[in-house]
């Protein structure tokens, strides 16, 4: 009997220690939702390849939206760019030649040619006048006074079309070729645009606020066009990601608000639902337990007020949301 009681007194310390797990360890094991921090990258790069002119981050430092992350040697776009504005100014320089006709020294020429025509004109005019009352008199032949009509008309029609020449000169050219030089001038300055948001892409701004996560190039060294140089974490694409039992997933719809915990935290956090799995899946490896083993889940992801403060990666536990919350 004697020897008995030790063994009675280590089944009965089992006994308890059994109950005391099953009653509180347990309990407190089914009062938490185990989740983990997820949080998805934003990767920036240059649409052309050159050499990494400068870096205005570090890794681990946080970056504000709009704010300057790295620069590409810009001197080949800088180039391309001058050489696009230059186009822009033939192209409009060209098309208001057009629209205001020719110089005033061309113009001059057209007035030289006008007046000599003129005097010819006058001239024969004059013989005209000279010769018909003649040929009426019968000192002439008809035959003379049909050639001082003919010299008189032939000075006419020329004053005529040299006038006609000089007014086309100071109108300009026709519209259809103003029209297309005015064209040509938009085509340039597009081509002109393009080189200039080209040269703006070469330095990309931060999307939104957020924290560096990884630098892929430094300063001197070379970038393929489309390779990130740099991977930005957004506090926007940070979220609690945890799962939720399928007896008690009635309780939680996008838009509610969870609370939860972590190693580290200063503070319970909050987090506000944005999604839940319309599917069931079993519990992921990386959370198995002994009670949660092979039981159907609902995955579940809220935004964390405080995301700027957490890790990807991080345990949390998420406390479960009441029967008449």
């Amino acid at each position: 009997m004697t020897r008995l009681r030790p063994v009675l007194a280590i089944g009965a310390i089992v006994v308890l220690g059994a109950l005391i797990w099953f009653l509180f360890l347990r309990g407190d094991e089914a009062r938490t939702l185990t989740g983990y921090i997820e949080g998805e990258r934003v990767y920036l790069a240059a649409p052309v390849s050159g050499a990494v002119s400068a870096l205005y981050v570090r890794e681990g430092e946080r970056v504000a939206a709009g704010g300057r992350t790295f620069l590409i040697d810009p001197q080949v776009q800088r180039a391309q760019a001058d050489s696009a504005a230059a186009a822009v100014g033939a192209a409009e320089a060209r098309a208001a030649d057009l629209r205001k006709g020719q110089r005033a020294e061309e113009l001059s020429v057209f007035d030289a040619e006008l007046a000599a025509a003129q005097a010819s004109e006058r001239a024969a005019e004059a013989d005209y006048a000279r010769i018909e009352p003649l040929v009426r008199q019968g000192i002439y032949a008809p035959a003379r006074l049909d050639q001082v009509r003919a010299a008189r008309d032939a000075a006419r029609a020329q004053t005529a079309a040299v006038r006609r020449r000089r007014d086309v000169a100071a109108m300009g050219a026709r519209q259809d070729a103003i029209s297309q030089a005015e064209q040509q001038a938009l085509q340039a300055g597009g081509g002109l645009s393009e080189a200039q948001a080209r040269l703006g892409q070469l330095s990309p701004t931060a999307p939104a606020a957020a924290r560096v996560e990884e630098i892929f190039y430094r300063p001197g060294e070379w970038a393929a066009a489309n390779t990130p140089v740099l991977a930005l974490l957004p506090d926007s694409e940070v979220k609690l990601v945890f799962f939720v039992p399928e007896a008690e997933m009635a309780r939680y719809r996008p838009g509610r608000t969870v609370r939860f915990s972590c190693d580290g935290c200063a503070a319970t956090g909050s987090a506000r639902i944005s999604w839940v799995s319309p599917r069931p899946e079993f519990t992921p490896p990386v959370l198995y337990s002994k009670g949660s083993r092979d039981r159907l889940v609902y995955r579940v992801e809220a935004r964390p007020a405080n995301a700027a403060t957490l890790n990807p990666g991080l345990p949390v536990d998420v406390t479960p949301l009441g029967a008449g919350e």
